[in-house]
C-alpha cells in the first residue's frame, strides 16, 4: 500500500475527472465529472446541452470556458464538486471498491499545468480535488 498518490494517472486514472465513466447527477447524466463540472458552472440549459454534446472531458473544459458563468459560482464550485465526486463514486460499485482501496494514501491531484486550486503543481498547491476524494473516500468507509 503507497502512502501517497501524487498523481491521477497510470492505474490511478480513475480519481480524475477525465475518467470516462458516466454518472447520474441533478437528474442528468453526464459522461464525465469534467462534463458535469463545466456544465454546473452555468444556469443556462443551453450551456449544459453544449458541454454534453463534446466527446471527450477536454473538450468540455474548453467549452466550460465559454459558458455564462453563474453569479455564485466562486461559492458554490467546492459544494458542488464534491457533489460531483460523490455521484461518480457513490453510483459506481467498481470506482467505489477502487477509491476505498486507496486505503489512507493522500491523495494529491499533482498537475504539470499550473492548476494550484484543484491540484498541486511542483510541490504547491491548496489539492482541494484530492481532500474531496479523501473525503469521500471516507464517507464511503463510514457507511
Amino acid at each position: 500500500m503507497v502512502d501517497k498518490i501524487t498523481e491521477f494517472q497510470g492505474e490511478y486514472r480513475f480519481l480524475s475527472n477525465f475518467w470516462q465513466e458516466s454518472f447520474s447527477l441533478a437528474g442528468m447524466i453526464f459522461p464525465t465529472a469534467e462534463h458535469a463540472y463545466q456544465a454546473l458552472k452555468s444556469n443556462k440549459g443551453s450551456d449544459w446541452q453544449t458541454i454534453l454534446r463534446c466527446g471527450t472531458p477536454g473538450q468540455a473544459k474548453r467549452a466550460g470556458r465559454r459558458v455564462t458563468m453563474r453569479d455564485d459560482w466562486n461559492e458554490v464550485k467546492l459544494e458542488i464538486m464534491k457533489d460531483i465526486v460523490r455521484s461518480k463514486f457513490y453510483s459506481n460499485q467498481p470506482l467505489r471498491k477502487r477509491l476505498l482501496a486507496t486505503g489512507d494514501a493522500i491523495l494529491e491531484e499533482g498537475n504539470k499545468w499550473n492548476d494550484r486550486y484543484w491540484g498541486v503543481c511542483r510541490g504547491v498547491g491548496k489539492n482541494h480535488l484530492g481532500n474531496i476524494l479523501m473525503e469521500v473516500r471516507e464517507e464511503l468507509r463510514d457507511e
